[in-house]
């Protein structure tokens, strides 16, 4: 179990946080004075302190500068409701691991807290990050697949993480880009400094550039006080712009002179600050196509692209979903402190034929919500799904059915070409129903390989 002490001069934010993070399965202590919490840390030893930075006996940077001589392995996390993004830098650069504002996301506090502790623990001796083997976990929310085409993208990945090329991740929303652009940021040079990620679906074009490249006092209304962006805020890692296809055509051609040039410049200033940052951005669009149009900078297109990753949606791995279920049931269950569940042999054939709209995140979620309603016994039944996956799988049956049925009622003396066509009908969806249509099984049984099968179940309009 891992140690938390949480430092903060109100005492109701110190209980509030006890409370939760305890519920999340850690060991908690409180401090409300500067000088007490550092009496603390000379008495036991902590994983990870969230202190806030504004204490009354002292502040945060002097408690910082005590901790890194008390206990240089532990993990700082500051908070503040006075956010002052050059304090944040120089913090990080001085060896923090992040920065929140007050008020507190749960989600996200939670989220640096694991992503803490798992560079952390991952230490070794020297203080280089460990290389895990490919069949285990990372960091938090990445696990390594064991399908071809998991395998061909991690290669992928450890080939142009070393390098500072500009990368492009393309997938489907909830194939999960985030996690494995900080696998790339993580198998680079840069992984000890900060990643930054700014989700640009969600950056109107007004405050757009104040994000990216921060703002001067008095730079527009409302601006009552300097603001470093995040380039500045990472100098030295990496910045991952998610949905970049989002960004206006004025943002985008910033962003294209801060790639070239090495520079930006604030909102409201005329001096230009130097930058070393590598550029992940990710889309679920196609950007090469978009960028023919008048939505993208053709351009900009052509400066990101120096590395393209593309991350197959679920439905075509497969083989990796044994992998994935078994992780998130083992993380949920440690979250609800409870036994790991299992599947019912109905409700995993299930998840074999589903075809995963939503990707990861979906099947996370669905297995965290299954955990929940799972019965006494620890098991998954059929009964804790939601009622749309239900009725998409009770479709899927339905019209196996109905398809047999009309190959059966159109079968009344064919010509020789369409008996043919119709047996191979008959035969590929028994023999698919048969093995709860897992194709690379039904392909071994068909004695064909997976693309002819699938070239076959286009052929023959077979959505499956």
């Amino acid at each position: 179990m891992s140690k938390i002490l949480i430092i903060d001069d109100e005492l109701s934010t110190c209980n509030l946080l006890d409370k939760f993070l305890t519920k999340k399965g850690y060991k908690v202590s409180i401090s409300t004075q500067g000088k007490h919490a550092i009496s603390q840390l000379k008495e036991e030893k902590f994983d990870l302190v969230i202190c806030d930075y504004r204490l009354g006996d002292m502040d945060g940077s002097q408690v910082f500068e005590e901790i890194k001589v008390l206990a240089p392995e532990t993990v700082v996390v500051f908070i503040t409701g006075y956010v002052n993004l050059r304090v944040a830098v120089e913090l990080i650069k001085g060896g923090a691991y992040h920065y929140l504002a007050k008020p507190l996301n749960p989600d996200e506090l939670i989220s640096v807290i694991e992503h803490g502790l798992s560079q952390e623990n991952s230490r070794t001796t020297n203080g280089e990050l460990t290389r895990m083997s490919q069949k285990s976990v990372t960091m938090p929310d990445y696990v390594y697949g064991d399908s071809e085409a998991s395998k061909k993208m991690i290669q992928h990945v450890k080939l142009v993480g070393p390098t500072n090329y500009t990368v492009i991740i393309e997938g489907e929303t909830g194939t999960g880009k985030e996690s494995l652009a900080r696998l790339i940021h993580m198998e680079s040079s840069r992984r000890d400094k900060p990643f930054m990620a700014i989700d640009c679906g969600s950056l109107s074009k007004e405050i757009a550039a104040s994000e990216l490249f921060g703002h001067e006092k008095g730079a527009f209304t409302g601006a009552t006080c300097a603001k470093t962006g995040v380039f500045e805020m990472a100098d030295g890692g990496t910045v991952f712009l998610d949905e970049i296809a989002n960004l206006s055509l004025d943002i985008q051609m910033a962003l294209l002179r801060a790639l070239q040039e090495k520079l930006i410049r604030r909102v409201g200033s005329l001096k230009e600050i130097p930058i070393d940052v590598r550029i992940i951005v990710a889309t679920n669009e196609d950007l090469f196509n978009k960028s023919g149009g008048a939505m993208f900078r053709e351009d900009l297109y052509y400066r990101l692209n120096e590395f393209t990753l593309r991350v197959p949606p679920l439905r075509e791995r497969v083989r990796d979903l044994p992998i994935f279920i078994d992780y998130f049931l083992e993380k949920t269950s440690q979250e609800l402190n409870k036994e790991k569940p299992v599947l019912s042999d109905e409700v995993y054939q299930y998840f074999k034929r589903y075809n995963w709209p939503g990707n990861v995140r979906e099947l996370r979620n669905l297995i965290r919500r299954a955990c929940l309603l799972s019965n006494s016994n620890n098991v998954i039944e059929k009964e804790t799904l939601p009622l749309h996956f239900i009725q998409a799988m009770q479709e899927k049956e339905n019209a196996t059915d109905n398809y047999l049925s009309q190959i059966h009622e159109d079968s009344v003396e064919p010509d020789l070409k369409s008996t043919a066509k119709i047996a191979e009908s008959k035969r590929i969806m028994e023999v698919l129903k048969e093995v709860h249509y897992n194709k690379t099984k039904a392909a071994e049984i068909l004695n064909i390989n997976r693309k002819t099968l699938y070239s076959k179940l286009r052929m023959l309009n077979i959505e499956y």
